[in-house]
């Protein structure tokens, strides 16, 4: 017997357009794990108690987010992370793609 789930929407749409929503939403976050765990091992991660877990996960997407951003070095997310703990020059060049990146989307506080 299949699994039963229930989803609230206010979309007015079929089930079949709502399968196909329901697909989407799963498949980005799948996607996500998948990739933090072929880039950082985050399976193979030990720690399991208090905030750090959380912690981690966020830190782990934060330094994917940085190393999207960086452009210059045409490698998987994982080559690149391995360059950046082996070469300081490389790791401050990930972390100016975060810095010029935001640059160029920060908005004055005060218009």
């Amino acid at each position: 017997m299949g699994e039963v789930q229930f989803y609230l929407t206010s979309l007015n749409c079929d089930s079949h357009n709502l399968g196909q929503v329901i697909r989407l939403h799963w498949g980005v976050g799948n996607g996500l794990h998948w990739t933090l765990d072929v880039t950082f091992s985050e399976d193979a991660c030990g720690v399991r108690t208090g905030h750090a877990p959380q912690e981690l996960a966020l830190l782990r997407r934060i330094a994917l987010n940085a190393l999207n951003l960086e452009q210059s070095l045409k490698r998987s997310n994982r080559q690149k992370s391995n360059g950046g703990t082996m070469d300081n020059n490389y790791m401050l060049t990930v972390l100016t793609a975060c810095l010029s990146q935001h640059a160029q989307t920060s908005q004055p506080a005060c218009q």
